[in-house]
């Protein structure tokens, strides 16, 4: 072997320390040394190069590998003193690829994208690797900075994705975590994966899945912590979301058959990097799928399916989409529109009560007390909400619209205007985020709940931090790189002490009150093992749900700042950010943590926002419902708008027809997703449901509710149901069936004076408005109606004639004229019971 050639080649590439150099010279000689133990037939490494480019050598390293993984002891003939090389037996095949390289009479050259691979590879990889580590983060402004490059965050990025990076490391392609090609560029190289040369064999892209949007996923391998094996993941039905609990799975034929012909949940991720999940073809994330022609084949599925289509190959039919019956496939959830029109008074609001629990999967309770505790409950937990129209609701208020608020966030003068969502997107946004119920048992009870922020959430610069503190499993504090591990700091006094050593000239006086004094005593001293904290975005939106897990650590950080930890374990994440008043009444301030007053927590909400992404997999995602009360008293096309069309059923995300909009004010692109079902109230003597808007007419399913009196019986002697059915069938006379009057008004009556009231405060009024006080009608409704002109004392109201002032004659043509008046006593003769 040319050893010092060879390190002499490393160097001239940029490999400046010694020791660096003669591990990867001394590597490739032990490999020099061992040829034949190796199986190959060759004398020397110059003549192993020229006979197949080391491809032999190259796969019996890999092959090591893996029968190391599987239990296997083989490696000892490189490595006889170790343990367990894996990671080491990785770096051996990427320094034996150099040698090749340099065999092959490569020029080294000082440019920038192979000093950013020589980096991340002598800075990052191999140090993890001889750590054993199961990953390692690289930054891209952490590589820009120490190598003194200029903004050159693209040139990094392309460095460390391409395809020259992965065989010189023996890796695969890296999750990418944050923006694109920006400082704040996350990469996570996962060290139990290895890079596969065979590019021709386009073996990542054998079955590839896809979402409503486009975005692709493909199945992944996972390494078992406990037997070290790499699998891909199945999770059985009715399984939980422990590792333990899934199917270990070696091929794509069998992770195929299982998603496409089983219906089961498999681990898979975005092509683009990111986090593994598990998920569902036919659930509303997963619609489409490609998969090679030679498994399709084999499994018995076509090459090319979405939802909609049959999965039979052979079939000639027109697609259909699945059936809800087809055993083990996830239901999709069917959305409902639905309004509920009658007279006032029929049971509208409280039947809207018991459809919202049954679409929310809830037991409807027998009593009505215990429907309306299990109403509030998931109307405080979110699930449901209400709200009413009337004439001067708008877009505005209901989808979203513009809002003055304070120009920056750090307090600075000055206004501006924001988009700010509206009931409708905040609980549409609610529903699209939903993985299923998850773990209901979390609870906030005992815990305390801090507010905090990782960063300037409006700065880029700054992103990298809450992207590193979720990868990590921690939460970050700035302030002072002092570390207040000490137990003296326990008190206010010693940070203040500690602080005024430190500080500059320029800087005021430490105080109990200063923030980089009050905000390190809370992350030390406040917070407790088991609290919640949420991390903010901004003012008026939070990002993050996680529970305090760990002490206090101090970690200092290259460049400074944020030197200060807890580590927690992440409940909740959703980088877009919900509004604060989802789970509390009021925006965040500027303080980096501060605790939350329990008086204005949802502590329903945020439980519920806790639950939503535990133990999820292949469940079917919670319903939401949304009831507008009075849904005819607005100017609809004004207050839904475009979303009009975005309602009905098939247009729903992840519905074959699936439709989106991008939104005026925020520029968004929205969709209503399907577990949103909607319910409307109309009060038909406000507005015949003739007169609506013909739009909303063709996307509701309408269902009248009428009086009923056979809910009611015999109070004190009154025949409650003949006396509601009388006056109703008067005023269906009088004026049409839509004005009748509902049973509600006299459901509660336990006594003759509970009727009295009802008759006397609501019906009689109601009347009165509906015939615009024309008082013989309203006489006419209640039986105390007379053709003749003589005053009259009737069962609700009495009649006496009213005689002509000095000067009006009575004679001719001249109208009888009445006091109306109503009765101190109603009599209910007409309606005794017996």
């Amino acid at each position: 072997m040319r050893a010092e050639d060879f390190k002499a080649w490393l160097e001239a590439g940029g490999a400046l320390t010694e020791g660096g150099r003669n591990t990867r010279a001394n590597a490739v000689a032990t490999i020099e040394r061992n040829l034949a133990a190796l199986g190959s037939p060759n004398a020397d490494l110059e003549e192993a190069w020229n006979s197949d480019r080391f491809e032999h050598l190259r796969r019996r390293l890999k092959e090591l590998r893996e029968e190391l993984a599987a239990g296997g002891t083989q490696y000892h003939v490189l490595m006889p003193q170790s343990e367990n090389p894996e990671k080491r037996l990785s770096s051996w095949r990427a320094w034996l690829g150099q040698y090749g390289r340099f065999l092959s009479g490569e020029i080294r050259e000082h440019r920038d994208a192979d000093r950013i691979r020589r980096h991340v590879l002598e800075n990052y990889i191999e140090p993890a690797r001889e750590r054993d580590e199961e990953t390692v983060d690289v930054l891209v402004r952490r590589v820009n900075d120490v190598l003194g490059l200029n903004e050159a965050w693209p040139n990094i990025c392309q460095a460390l994705q391409g395809k020259k990076f992965r065989e010189l490391a023996d890796l695969e392609a890296p999750e990418q975590i944050g923006a694109d090609q920006s400082p704040a560029t996350i990469f996570r190289f996962h060290l139990d994966e290895t890079f596969r040369a065979d590019d021709n064999l386009n073996y990542a892209r054998l079955f590839v899945l896809y979402d409503a949007e486009g975005a692709a996923f493909e199945p992944v391998k996972n390494r078992n912590r406990e037997t070290n094996r790499l699998a891909y993941r199945i999770k059985p039905r009715g399984s939980g979301n422990e590792a333990r609990d899934a199917v270990e799975v070696d091929t794509l034929q069998q992770v195929a058959r299982a998603m496409l012909v089983d219906h089961l949940a498999a681990r898979v991720k975005s092509t683009r990097g990111g986090a593994a999940n598990y998920a569902v073809y036919g659930k509303e994330k997963i619609v489409r799928y490609e998969l090679d022609p030679s498994i399709a084949l084999e499994i018995g599925v076509p090459p090319n399916g979405e939802i909609g289509q049959s999965n039979d190959p052979s079939s000639n039919q027109a697609p259909q989409l699945p059936s809800d019956k087809e055993d083990g496939l996830l239901e999709q959830p069917h959305a409902t529109n639905l309004i509920l029109y009658g007279p006032p008074g029929t049971g509208k609001t409280f039947t809207t009560a018991l459809e919202a629990l049954k679409l929310c999967g809830e037991p409807v309770p027998d009593s009505r007390e215990h429907l309306m505790e299990a109403y509030r409950r998931l109307s405080d937990a979110g699930r449901i909400e209400f709200v009413t129209f009337h004439q001067s609701i708008s877009y505005e208020d209901f989808v979203e619209g513009l809002r003055p608020t304070q120009s920056g966030e750090d307090g600075a003068a000055g206004f501006g205007l924001k988009p700010e969502q509206g009931v409708f997107r905040r609980i549409a946004r609610r529903a699209e985020t939903s993985t299923g119920p998850g773990d209901a048992s979390f609870s906030i009870n005992g815990r305390q709940v801090f507010k905090m922020s990782i960063g300037e959430a409006a700065n880029p610069d700054d992103a990298h931090l809450f992207e590193e503190a979720v990868a990590g499993a921690y939460t970050l504090l700035g302030f002072e790189d002092i570390d207040w591990s000490d137990d003296r700091f326990a008190t206010r006094d010693a940070i203040i002490q500690a602080v005024r050593a430190i500080q500059s000239k320029d800087q005021d006086e430490p105080s109990a009150m200063s923030g980089r004094v009050q905000m390190p005593f809370i992350f030390r001293n406040w917070v407790r093992i088991g609290d919640i904290v949420v991390v903010s975005k901004g003012n008026s939106s939070f990002r993050a749900i996680g529970e305090i897990t760990g002490e206090y650590q101090f970690a200092p950080r290259e460049g400074g700042d944020y030197a200060h930890r807890r580590a927690v374990r992440w409940l909740w994440v959703d980088r877009t950010g919900v509004p604060v008043s989802e789970i509390y009444a009021r925006n965040f301030t500027q303080k980096s943590i501060y605790l939350l007053t329990e008086a204005d927590l949802n502590v329903p909400a945020l439980e519920r926002y806790i639950a939503s992404q535990q133990g999820t997999g292949g469940g079917a995602p919670e319903s939401f419902v949304l009831i507008i009360d009075e849904i005819n008293r607005a100017n609809i096309s004004k207050v839904f708008g475009e979303l009009i069309t975005l309602l009905e059923p098939d247009k729903r995300i992840g519905r074959p027809n699936a439709l989106k909009v991008r939104l005026p004010y925020s520029g968004d692109l929205f969709g209503v997703p399907a577990n949103l079902h909607i319910i409307g109230t109309m009060n038909t003597a406000d507005r015949s449901i003739a007169l609506l808007d013909t739009a909303l007419r063709r996307r509701f399913e309408f269902r009248e509710l009428m009086p009923d009196p056979s809910l009611l019986g015999i109070v004190d002697g009154v025949d409650l149901s003949r006396l509601l059915a009388t006056i109703n069938q008067r005023i269906e006379y009088l004026f049409d069936r839509e004005h009748q009057i509902g049973h509600a008004y006299f459901i509660s009556c336990k006594s003759r004076a509970d009727i009295d009231e009802v008759m006397r405060c609501k019906v009689i009024p109601l009347l009165a408005e509906y015939f615009y006080e024309d008082w013989s009608k309203v006489a006419a409704a209640l039986g105390d109606g007379d053709d003749s002109e003589v005053d009259l004392e009737g069962h609700f109201i009495d009649r006496q004639r009213l005689k002509p002032p000095k000067g009006i004659s009575s004679d001719g043509d001249g109208a009888v004229r009445y006091r109306w008046t109503i009765r101190r006593a109603f009599s209910y003769s007409e309606f005794s019971a017996g």
